[in-house]
């Protein structure tokens, strides 16, 4: 649910936070790899989210994909070392500039409007059977077609009530007292997966650890697996 509050399109109230959009663009305005920002409420995968519209500084990471992906994961990284995650956008839409209207002011309605094909930058299938359980449970509760081991819970759109149904329907189709603390500590489903292996009444120390680096080694591209067997 969403609720405008004071001045139209800066001030909003979502899920019970109140949110300062000028702030959030404040934040970004100051990371020195954004010429122009602007943050709206929009309508996303689970309900009202945040969107960020980044003109990025250089205009070479338009024709970039992986710098493109950096500087969406470097954003969302800055802000939250400054801001509570309810106020981190969900969306990174970077664009090579602004849309204006003919009078030379910001035209909010002609940004695009975010789905969920944005929200994730590398899609890294979940492989066992736990990964998989824990994926489907975060699918159907989030209403996305997939989840990958790299995607951040918040970022798909949930917050403390998702977070609430993903922890009970991991306690009773996976049978392991988690606790929603758990899911706070470790958005993304790779390492939420990790700390549930670490919970399990059958976890085994060395497993667990075998686990960590297994996780550790599916993030690494081609080039950083030849190097570390080289």
């Amino acid at each position: 649910m969403l609720e405008y509050a004071g001045r139209v399109d800066h001030q909003v109230k979502v899920r019970g936070f109140r949110i300062e959009l000028g702030e959030i663009e404040a934040r970004l305005q100051q990371h020195e790899a954004v010429r122009e920002v602007v943050v709206m409420a929009v309508e996303g995968p689970g309900g009202q989210q945040l969107a960020a519209y980044v003109v990025p500084a250089l205009s070479t990471v338009m024709d970039d994909v992986a710098a493109q992906a950096a500087l969406r994961e470097n954003l969302r990284v800055a802000l939250r070392n400054h801001l509570p995650e309810y106020m981190v956008p969900s969306f990174f839409l970077l664009l090579g500039r602004l849309p204006l209207t003919p009078n030379g002011k910001l035209d909010r309605k002609a940004l695009p409007r975010p789905d969920a094909s944005q929200l994730r930058d590398v899609h890294v299938p979940p492989v066992t059977p736990l990964e998989q359980q824990v994926a489907t449970i975060w699918a159907e509760v989030l209403e996305i077609g997939q989840v990958g081991l790299s995607d951040n819970f918040f970022s798909l759109g949930g917050h403390s009530l998702i977070a609430t149904q993903v922890t009970s329907r991991v306690q009773e189709q996976a049978g392991l007292p988690v606790s929603l603390k758990t899911l706070f500590e470790n958005p993304v489903l790779g390492d939420y997966c990790v700390a549930l292996e670490q919970i399990s009444p059958q976890a085994d120390p060395v497993q667990s650890e075998l686990a960590k680096s297994l996780e550790a080694l599916k993030r690494l591209s081609t080039e950083e697996i030849e190097k570390l067997v080289s």
